[in-house]
């Protein structure tokens, strides 16, 4: 590795976040002496400390190792004024943000793949993942979802290749060496946290520069980010056509699941596996939670449940699309939690325009990810909507009531967004089955 060995302690301030958590326990699956600290003691933290990893609860100078060398690793909610940080800085320790650490982490390999894009960079990246894996590659890899059954959300694999997300909503994405470069696509997504959209679209150029090889799926607005790479090899999804996989698993996958499929297959293809041999092993993909996951179905009844972690206009578009095409003439009724104010207000006509779309919306108070209230706000969703739309922000288990009451046969519930609406989807199954 670049300036740590395995000597050097590496120290997690907020180890149990969904981009920390996996990379701390690859760190120490490789051999790396780890430790950490968060504020709560969620599923990751219970896992680290069952490998005997020492995490902290809480927050306070005294959990920064007494050593010599230590290397601090923080993550995104983490404030400059977090009393760690602080005493790290004071005894003159070298702290980087997740980012910078994942760089570190993926020099530790042979050959690094990372994927970004606005929309689809988890799902592409577990699917390269588990094709890499059935194919006998061995990989280390980080995935910032959760997959389904069967499947673990990250590996320290052999050290011959590691497959990550690199994202672009803080920029960190420029600091990867990559051998391969994926980019699922370019929308302006997350502009507001970096600088503009300019910077965005000069980020995405930065990390096509450090990629040895780069496929892109192509736009007009990647064909015009990426036309200067010499290992650029821009990929129509649309057009790819597959020739291993059953009706059953194609009807499943639609819109989005399916180009990302593609992307990830080529992108399998470029490193050194056959495409029959990456195509064959997606039948048992078990798939990425929140990702157009079934949760639901009662044949009986004719009541489905779904759930997709859509949060921009692009992906509701896709995700409502490919609901319609999964379950047609059946009524679409879509429960979304706007994520970030910034993001609502942005794209507030868009999310409207597809949200009237389906037979009836609910819109729940916006999931403001530590952000304060912004003058726009759920309602003025709902007003831009229409008529099938209504605002809900009572608890949970209420708005279960609400939805199970006005429930008919052949309704197609879609839970949608990033946020905690998912705990949405525990109280409304238990008394869909009363």
């Amino acid at each position: 590795m670049k300036n740590i060995t395995e000597n050097t302690h590496l120290h997690f301030i907020g180890c149990g976040g969904a981009g920390m958590a996996p990379m701390m326990m690859i760190f120490h699956d490789k051999g790396f002496k780890v430790s950490g600290s968060d504020l709560i003691e969620n599923e990751a933290v219970i896992k680290m400390k069952s490998m005997h990893i020492r995490v902290f609860k809480g927050h306070d100078g005294s959990n920064i190792p007494d050593l010599k060398k230590v290397l601090v690793v923080y993550s995104s909610a983490v404030k400059q004024d977090n009393p760690e940080l602080i005493e790290s800085r004071r005894r003159n320790f070298e702290c980087v943000n997740r980012g910078g650490a994942l760089a570190l982490l993926a020099s530790s390999y042979n050959r690094t793949i990372s994927v970004s894009g606005s929309h689809g960079k988890t799902s592409v990246t577990a699917v390269i993942s588990f094709i890499l894996e059935k194919n006998g590659f061995k990989p280390g890899f980080m995935i910032g979802g959760k997959p389904g059954p069967g499947m673990e959300a990250f590996s320290a694999g052999d050290g011959g290749i590691f497959v990550t997300e690199a994202d672009e909503s803080d920029g960190s994405h420029v600091l990867l060496k990559s051998d391969l470069g994926v980019v699922t696509n370019v929308e302006d997504d997350h502009c507001w946290s970096v600088g503009g959209v300019e910077k965005l679209y000069n980020n995405f150029r930065e990390f096509a520069r450090n990629s040895e090889k780069l496929l892109y799926v192509n736009s007009p607005n990647t064909d015009k980010l990426f036309h200067f790479h010499d290992g650029g090899k821009p990929f129509n999804p649309t057009a790819y056509e597959f020739k291993n996989l059953s009706p059953s698993k194609l009807l499943e996958w639609q819109g989005f699941q399916l180009l990302n499929a593609a992307t990830a297959v080529e992108a399998a293809v470029m490193i050194g596996v056959e495409k029959a041999s990456a195509e064959m092993v997606l039948e048992s993909f078990p798939g990425v939670q929140r990702r157009m996951t079934l949760h639901y179905d009662d044949p009986v009844k004719k009541i489905t449940v779904m759930e997709d972690y859509a949060h921009h206009p692009t992906e509701l578009e896709n995700s409502i699309e490919s609901l319609k095409k999964r379950f047609p003439g059946r009524r679409l009724r879509v429960v979304f939690q706007p994520h970030r104010y910034a993001r609502l207000a942005r794209y507030i006509d868009q999310f409207a325009a597809e949200l009237s779309k389906v037979d009836e919306v609910v819109i729940t108070p916006v999931f403001a990810a530590w952000v304060e209230k912004d003058a726009i706000d759920s309602r003025d969703l709902v007003s831009k909507i229409g008529s099938n739309a209504s605002y809900f922000e009572d608890m949970w288990d209420s708005l279960a009531d609400k939805m199970v009451s006005s429930t008919q046969a052949g309704d197609i519930i879609a839970i949608i967004g990033a946020g905690d609406i998912n705990s949405l989807i525990s109280p409304l199954i238990g008394k869909l089955r009363q």
